[in-house]
This record gives C-alpha cells, structure tokens and sequence, in this order.
C-alpha cells in the first residue's frame, strides 16, 4: 500500500488536468505540486497516454477513477481492475481514488455516479468491493464522499458514519470533496461544517475544490455538482475550515466542463496553496 506521510510533508496543492491542457502544461512547466487525471481516459495506452507520459517527467500523477463502480451488487468488473492496475504500474501515481457510488448494473455501463442507501447491506458490498479493488490494485484507495440530491426513504447510517465504517473494515483513506458537501448540505438540508468534523480526521487524505450551479427545480433551489464554473466562495470557507480539522493534506482543483484558460485554474490553486500556508 501506498504510504502517503511524504506526499503530506509539502502541503501538496494540484489541478484536474483535461485534455485540452496535455500539451500546454509540460511546454510551460508552471508551478504545481502535482495533476490529477481521470483513469478511464488513458487505459488504452495511446496518443493520450504519451502525453500524459511527457507531464509525468515534471509532475507526480494522481490517478481518479470514475469506472470501478464501488457500489455496485454485482461485484467489480476484472477486464476494468486488470487494466487500472496496469495503468497503475506504468504511471506510478501518489493517490489512487474512486467514488462512493455505483454506474453498473446487469453489464450495462451507465453514464454517471449514481447514489446508494446508507444501510449496513450497503456497506457490507461497498466493502467487499473496496477490498477487493484494493487487493487486486495493490494500492490503498482514497473513497470519495459523492454529491446528493435527494435522501432515500431507508438510510438510517448517516454518509460520514458510514465512510468511517467503511475505513475501519478496509484500510481504505477518504478523499473528502467539499463542494459535494456543500451541494449535498444545501440539497437534503444537513449542516455541512457538522458532516466536515463527522469525517474520521486520520483518513482524510486529499481535498477537492470545485465549482457548481444553482438550478430552480420545481421553485425550488438546488446546487448541481457540474464542475463548470470557479470554486465558490461557500467552498472557499469550508475549506478553511477543513484545512485546519485534517491538516496539510493534497489538495486539488478540479474542472470538467466550460474547462478556462490554464492560467485561471492555477490562480486557483495559488489561492488554495495560500489557505495551506495561513492553515500552517
């Protein structure tokens, strides 16, 4: 398993790098501790996979997976593990993450991260599952807390409860995303500084800061975890509070959609690189 302490040392502080910015990234060479990258996109090892290669020479890789389908009741699917673990061997990653959701289901994949209940049936498959990626990965996995829209009839293990069970079954790590706290906090009514101090402190192994949209639904408001636009201010705060509940712990700027000039997502991590330094 992966010892992260000296990925800690630095107060490392990173950005979702898409592919628009493959080729612009390592001909600038900007400061950055380390990029993030969706592990999907680079399993069929071409063109793609040189260039990240070329950014691999200046930067450590972290790897974030949005295939592995931790949640789902049909197990984990082995041609998806074999080829994130060969993926794992030629890049060398500091991190390895995937998320508390499932997006298979009787073979078909579907596109997106759906929920789950919260119910010690729920955890007793997630868990296998996660032991399982972790076995076969060779690598301690970092879970992340998913965005939520609604709350299901029947889930009575509240979500910060349950990845602290879930941590304590499997060795895995928590990567705590706060924009998702803060759309899920806003959209089913919770208070997200409560579910922040909630999270097992020791776990907590990377951050993600991201932005979203507010949509009227019905006349009501809810917050869309699209990550389209800036992280908000609402983000910012949580963050300063969650810098000081977990420490110096990797932090990253992630963008997927409406994806801005290189420049502004790295005065974004400047400005998270300033919350670790006044955090210190």
């Amino acid at each position: 398993m992966l010892d992260t302490s000296a990925v800690h040392a630095g107060a490392l502080v990173g950005i979702g790098l898409r592919g628009p910015h493959l080729v612009e990234l390592p001909r600038r060479r900007p400061a950055l501790d380390f990029v993030e990258v969706h592990a999907e996109n680079y399993m069929d090892f071409g063109p793609a996979f040189d260039r990240l290669m070329d950014v691999r020479r200046d930067y450590p890789v972290s790897l974030h997976g949005v295939g592995l389908s931790l949640g789902s009741a049909d197990g984990l699917d082995a041609r998806h593990l074999a080829r994130f673990r060969d993926l794992i061997a030629r890049i060398d990653p500091i991190l390895v993450s995937e998320h508390l959701a499932w997006c298979i289901a009787g073979g078909v994949y579907l596109n997106d991260l759906l929920p789950l209940p919260y119910t010690e049936e729920a955890l007793d498959l997630v868990a296998r599952n996660v032991a399982r990626a972790q076995e076969a990965l060779g690598r301690r996995l970092l879970v992340e807390n998913p965005s939520r829209y609604l709350n299901f009839a029947h889930s009575p293990i509240p979500e910060a409860e349950f990845l602290g069970a879930l941590v304590v079954r499997t060795g895995c790590a928590i990567l705590c995303d706060i924009n998702n706290i803060v759309v899920s906090a806003h959209n089913v009514g919770e208070d997200a500084s409560a579910y922040l101090e909630k999270l097992p402190r020791a776990a907590v192994q990377e951050i993600h800061l991201a932005g979203h949209s507010v949509q009227s639904i019905d006349g009501r408001t809810i917050l869309i975890d699209d990550h389209g636009s800036p992280v908000s201010d609402e983000v910012w705060r949580l963050y300063a509070r969650a810098r000081q509940t977990f420490g110096a712990v990797p932090s990253l700027i992630e963008r997927d959609r409406n994806l801005p000039p290189l420049d502004e997502l790295l005065a974004e991590a400047d400005r998270a690189r300033v919350d670790h330094a006044l955090a210190a």
